[in-house]
């Protein structure tokens, strides 16, 4: 079995993250239907997404943690054939309480995507190739809220809004079929020869020890900082446009999708970059803070969007500011992948996680209560700072990205 393999289990890996996004994001276009048809209140509609992020926050450290078990193959099969049972039973939904229910059980699906992304990427990759393997993972995911838009008006459109759902549902299920389909044991073998040997039994780190390391605490403070920043970039952006910038819904379909583009984009750039500089022998460490401190720079572009006065000027910004956060983020996985390796990269990744989605959840409201009594110039002035901030935590609080040695747990042999 070819070596190759791995990059063919990559571009899985790839439209697992693009269906995450695109799956999640059906139901904020169908929305307006959906009311019309089963008479759901705003009030209501909110609580859905609660219900979402609820589950969504959990599963990001228990996926993590049960991925970490059970591996990469596995874990992420589960979570896509979770979430997309999920997204085809939206489309079967008859009121209020079953929406609610479908949304929670799309939660605890996506909530393992990246934790599994992530376990996958470390099980295939060497370090000279994982941070290019990681962009292109994550990228997925912005290209997925790229085409989500423009495929669900189109879906709805020819067969309805319950088919916006099924259809892509229907596609993950066939995924899954793909992913298990795969002659994983000859693939990893092969892959063993390049990257560790082949009789390397990871060690479990207990959960409890975990919590007790500052670099974990340092890695879940940063996520807990700057996911708010991208939530308040896909949920806010277009009322700001509407709002402040007074576009029509039709333009915002028109402009919105660019910013996602170049966070799709820069997932994969900034992961070959940062590959880049390790092949021309500088340390992970300096590469993954190199990459990082770059794109912690270029967010300080952020607060002059609520200044500028061409609306196409506003876009390009904010498509600097999602280039840096893609960037920030593969580099981000990326070491945390580099420090914890086998034994605890997917549950370091799902606490974080959850940190970043209770983050999310606990300062919507306040963005909202900015936004109402003042306007959106003091949100992105804080969008720019966050990431600075964050890259002055990651040098204190983490000064060298190099893979931490963990013992046995005690009674345990070492394998």
């Amino acid at each position: 079995m070819s070596p190759k393999i791995r990059w063919y289990v990559l571009a899985l890996v790839f439209l697992a993250t693009g269906l995450n996004f695109l799956d999640r994001q059906v139901l904020s276009m169908t929305i307006l239907k959906i009311q019309e048809e089963l008479s759901i209140s705003d009030v209501q509609y909110g609580w859905v997404n609660t219900g979402f992020l609820v589950s969504y926050a959990l599963m990001f450290t228990v996926g993590g943690r049960l991925i970490d078990k059970v591996g990469g193959k596995v874990g992420l099969g589960i979570s896509v054939g979770v979430w997309s049972v999920a997204s085809a039973l939206h489309g079967l939904m008859g009121n209020f309480y079953q929406l609610v229910g479908f949304r929670f059980l799309l939660g605890m699906g996506e909530g393992g995507c990246f934790p599994g992304a992530a376990k996958t990427v470390y099980e295939w990759f060497g370090k000279k190739e994982r941070a290019l393997a990681n962009g292109v993972a994550i990228g997925g995911a912005a290209i997925g809220a790229v085409v989500a838009p423009p495929l669900t008006i189109l879906i709805s459109g020819q067969y309805g809004w319950r088919w916006a759902f099924i259809l892509p549902g229907l596609v993950g299920l066939v995924w899954v079929v793909a992913w298990f389909g795969q002659p994983w044991k000859k693939s990893l073998h092969a892959q063993s020869q390049l990257s560790r040997p082949l009789t390397e039994k990871p060690i479990r780190v207990p959960m409890v020890d975990l919590l007790k390391n500052r670099t974990v605490w340092a890695f879940i403070l940063i996520r807990f900082l700057l996911d708010p920043v991208f939530y308040f970039l896909m949920f806010w952006v277009p009322k700001y446009l509407n709002q402040e910038r007074e576009l029509s819904f039709e333009r915002i379909g028109e402009l919105f999708w660019i910013p996602f583009l170049a966070l799709g984009l820069s997932n994969m750039l900034g992961g070959w970059c940062s590959d880049k500089l390790i092949a021309r022998n500088l340390s992970i460490n300096a590469a993954r803070k190199w990459v990082m401190g770059f794109a912690a720079a270029v967010t300080l572009v952020a607060p002059f969007i609520s200044t500028v006065s061409s609306v196409e000027v506003a876009i390009l910004l904010m498509s600097l500011v999602m280039l840096a956060h893609g960037f920030w983020i593969t580099n981000y996985i990326t070491a945390i992948a580099d420090m914890f390796g086998n034994q605890a990269t997917s549950t370091v990744v799902g606490l974080s996680g959850t940190a970043g989605a209770i983050s999310g959840m606990l300062l919507n409201p306040v963005i909202g209560w900015v936004a109402q009594n003042y306007s959106y110039g003091p949100l992105w002035l804080v969008s720019g700072l966050m990431y600075p901030l964050a890259f002055c935590i990651l040098l204190i609080r983490i000064p060298s990205i190099t893979a931490l040695e963990f013992k046995p747990p005690k009674g345990a042999g070492a394998g």
